[in-house]
């Protein structure tokens, strides 16, 4: 089995991370760690865990006893953690922050669609920020194939638990109910890593939603190619993606709402490629796809603890 230790275990992404993982055939979790929260059982925290666990949070991480170590403690605190303890000579760390999304101090950038066999033989790994998992993953094909020509132009909306579990005015119920708004457009700290990697200009405009998960991103680029060439590009690159399929037909968030699938379809029209992408933010987004990553990290089928269904009412 493989012991867990998770930092920051209290917000969204670690409860999702604890959902997915008491139920791993091949982990178990030593220790969630909370400051806030110690003491308290975390199914009293994390809704819908009663009955499945019953760990409690505890104040203090013992690195020394676990093998994968989560840190989910958000931004700007994964560096901060490490500024305070040394990290154990076996010990794999898996990073929900963006702190080391740049690949210093040895991290490497945790998008298995791009990056499997760098992945499965890393220590440290950085896991991918949600709208960047979505863009990239639809804008990867054209990159790989020199496809792409001029900027990408997108457009992404996401729902409130984008924005974590701490309250703030967009994400109260009476404001965001019924409401949409567009939010640091051209800025978004998610186009640092996107446009790193991809080594391509992109414009993009994110969009607060009025439901609380997933992200739905559309992506305009200048294209000279058939409709068949489009969908015979991206249905060659993602042959032996295990969670990312391209779809004959148009796609829709629920479809992989609760589960950790990308859905894509594309669409060609007089010059130009629109490319729909749909992931859940907390899966494939975050929690989801850093479980797959510690199974790529320790040998196991990408899709072990993963096989989930979407809610299709």
């Amino acid at each position: 089995m493989i012991k867990v230790g998770i930092i920051g275990a209290a917000g969204y992404t670690a409860g999702e991370l604890i959902r997915l993982l008491v139920h791993h055939p091949q982990a178990q979790i030593v220790f969630a760690q909370s400051s806030s929260q110690a003491g308290q059982p975390v199914a009293a925290v994390h809704e819908g865990l009663t009955g499945d666990t019953d760990l409690c949070f505890v104040a203090e991480a013992d690195l020394e006893a676990v093998d994968v170590l989560f840190l989910c403690a958000g931004h700007g605190k994964s560096s901060a953690f490490w500024a305070a303890h040394t990290r154990p000579e076996h010990l794999r760390v898996i990073d929900l922050a963006q702190d080391y999304r740049d690949e210093h101090d040895g991290y490497i950038y945790g998008l298995p669609e791009w990056q499997r066999d760098r992945i499965a033989s890393a220590t440290l790994i950085a896991n991918p920020g949600c709208f960047a998992t979505a863009i990239q993953l639809a804008l990867l094909p054209l990159v790989a194939s020199g496809s792409l020509h001029g900027e990408a132009h997108v457009t992404a909306i996401t729902g409130s638990t984008g924005a974590g579990q701490q309250p703030s005015a967009t994400t109260h119920f009476s404001w965001r109910n019924n409401n949409l708004s567009v939010y640091k457009p051209f800025t978004h700290q998610h186009l640092l890593e996107i446009q790193r990697n991809l080594q391509i200009p992109v414009t993009f405009i994110p969009i607060r939603g009025d439901f609380a998960r997933g992200i739905l991103a559309t992506a305009v680029v200048e294209w000279d190619g058939t409709q068949e060439q489009a969908e015979a590009l991206y249905k060659e690159y993602y042959r032996t993606a295990a969670f990312t399929y391209v779809s004959d037909t148009a796609v829709d968030m629920k479809e992989v709402v609760n589960t950790n699938k990308c859905l894509l379809h594309v669409d060609v029209h007089e010059g130009h490629l629109l490319i729909t992408s749909v992931i859940d933010n907390l899966l494939k987004g975050a929690s989801g796809q850093a479980v797959q990553n510690m199974n790529l990290m320790f040998s196991l089928p990408e899709t072990t603890g993963l096989q989930l269904k979407a809610s299709a009412f």
